[in-house]
């Protein structure tokens, strides 16, 4: 600090255009190398230039301080990344699998469905099958009791033409006793 007086004085030389003697209060220059001296002894005088470097020193722990949250910030910030990132990549193989689950499960389904749609295909086919055949059955019964009722019918025409009186009145007691003897 006393450098700093020392150069002050040395360069508060006398103008020159400045007239006079130099020590004479009518020299300005004077008058203001002395009002300099006396302001910078009176900030000695009160410890300005320790409070000053006080203060500059208190600034420059509150930025270190601060450099080093900053820091321990951003270690804390690349942990947090970290742990995100290997959630991320955690559910992207959940999801995945979940997806290669569905894509299987989807595989089965679609096969299931191909042997439920065969069985059913199968059960229709044999319930045409078993209405074919019966549809066939009635049809045959339906032709053979029409060739009954055509077969009856020409019988009894034949019947009719050949029968005598008294054929017909021995058949009519025949047929007379065949259904006494059955009734008891």
């Amino acid at each position: 600090m006393k450098k700093l007086i020392l150069l002050a004085s040395a360069t508060a030389t006398p103008a020159l255009a400045a007239s006079g003697p130099f020590f004479s209060l009518g020299n300005t220059d004077f008058i203001v190398t002395v009002a300099f001296i006396l302001f910078i002894g009176v900030l000695l005088k009160f410890g300005v230039p320790g409070m000053v470097t006080g203060l500059l020193d208190k600034r420059a722990e509150q930025i270190k301080a601060d450099l080093d949250e900053a820091r321990a910030l951003r270690e804390e910030a690349k942990a947090i990344l970290a742990s995100y990132e290997r959630k991320k990549k955690e559910v992207q193989e959940q999801s995945d699998r979940i997806v290669a689950s569905a894509k299987e499960e989807a595989v089965a389904a679609a096969e299931q469905a191909k042997v439920d749609l065969a069985n059913s295909i199968a059960r229709r086919l044999a319930g045409a099958e078993d209405r074919i055949a019966s549809a066939e059955a009635g049809a045959i019964r339906a032709v053979r009791e029409h060739a009954v009722t055509v077969a009856i019918a020409a019988a009894s025409d034949v019947l009719a033409k050949q029968a005598t009186p008294e054929t017909v009145s021995a058949s009519v007691d025949d047929a007379i006793k065949q259904v006494g003897a059955k009734m008891h």
